[in-house]
């Protein structure tokens, strides 16, 4: 792998247990669950294990203590690791997974960070990115964290000369992109319903009109960012740059067991794909089938390069109106993939 060292921050680390239900989910009932698993997660360190799972140079820096499960786990996976004390543990997240793949997801608040601890994590963030080629920030904020801390973190890396990639949702998100432009992201990773929010519509609008979505997406431009990978669920995602190129993928047909890490793991394929120095379309191509992949796999697992299939993803350029329809129906046990997602923080 080329192309520099990656570094995450997960500011809402969790440890992600999965539970599988032998059918459709009812309510007030009694349900004997299949086997269960328990994995490392947040999105920051989703995003660092599908990394190094393809040979990248990563670190992942997360809020923790040392001898919290989610950092025995982490060092068991051997991925490098940067840690910061919460005096706490950190948060389980539950997955409900029914057969068809409909995914149910019952996630705790975590743990709340004091300003000293916020400024440790932002000292350790900006040494661990001195030379690296992107700084990636991840997932929702936790109790009483204000909500521009990530307009701050990036601004603190900003001289460290990487490159940084932000998928937050929600009023972190807002904070990020009124702060102004010095803290501007090169990336960001919205998903319809949070681009529908920024432009002030619903998701049914935005997608509706072409214009409109041209619209949210270069304003998101205007406001210094460089690039705008904006997932669309079943229909794939648009790739949009400041330099004015568009490209939309639409990703191969699978049976969805899990959706659980799908995003993280579109922006892992993208930023693998600069890493290696793609071009837009293919860093797209590469975002939409790792993201698939990851769809692909039960509960909280996180794809191999192996499992990705880049040659099922169809790039056209311009807008998801553009690119043809779909292949044709794939057996009732298969489904469209949500190729990036809409996996909660």
């Amino acid at each position: 792998m080329s192309g520099g060292r990656v570094v995450t921050l997960t500011a809402n680390p969790s440890l992600d247990r999965t539970l599988v239900l032998p059918g459709p989910l009812a309510r007030g009932g009694v349900v004997r669950l299949g086997t269960s698993s328990t994995e490392p997660g947040g999105k920051g360190v989703n995003v660092a294990r599908v990394l190094a799972a393809a040979g990248a140079d990563v670190t992942a820096v997360v809020p923790a203590e040392d001898a919290d499960p989610l950092v025995t786990a982490l060092r068991v996976l051997r991925l490098p690791l940067v840690t910061v004390g919460t005096g706490a543990p950190v948060r389980t997240n539950y997955t409900l997974t029914e057969p068809d793949g409909t995914t149910t997801k019952l996630n705790e608040p975590g743990t709340a960070l004091d300003a000293g601890t916020r400024a440790a994590l932002t000292t350790a963030l900006a040494a661990a990115a001195e030379g690296a080629a992107w700084v990636v920030l991840s997932g929702s904020l936790p109790p009483g964290t204000p909500t521009d801390w990530y307009a701050d973190l990036v601004r603190a890396v900003r001289g460290t000369g990487a490159r940084v990639a932000v998928d937050t949702s929600e009023a972190p998100l807002l904070a990020l992109l009124a702060a102004g432009a010095d803290a501007a992201p090169d990336l960001v990773k919205p998903n319809a319903e949070e681009l529908a929010q920024v432009a002030g519509t619903t998701e049914a609008a935005l997608l509706a009109d072409p214009a409109a979505l041209s619209a949210a997406v270069r304003a998101l431009h205007d406001g210094g960012i460089a690039e705008v990978l904006l997932t669309l669920g079943a229909d794939g995602a648009t790739l949009s740059t400041a330099g004015g190129e568009v490209w939309s993928a639409r990703p191969p047909r699978i049976t969805v067991r899990s959706t659980v890490g799908a995003g993280d793991s579109s922006l892992a394929g993208h930023v693998l794909a600069d890493l290696a120095g793609a071009p837009a379309a293919e860093r797209l191509r590469r975002a939409v089938a790792t993201g698939a992949a990851a769809a692909a796999l039960p509960g909280s697992a996180l794809p191999t390069p192996d499992q990705v299939d880049l040659a099922g993803v169809s790039v056209q350029p311009g807008l998801p109106g553009s690119v043809p329809p779909a292949a044709p129906a794939a057996p009732p046990a298969q489904q469209p993939v949500p190729a990036a997602g809409r996996d909660v923080p």
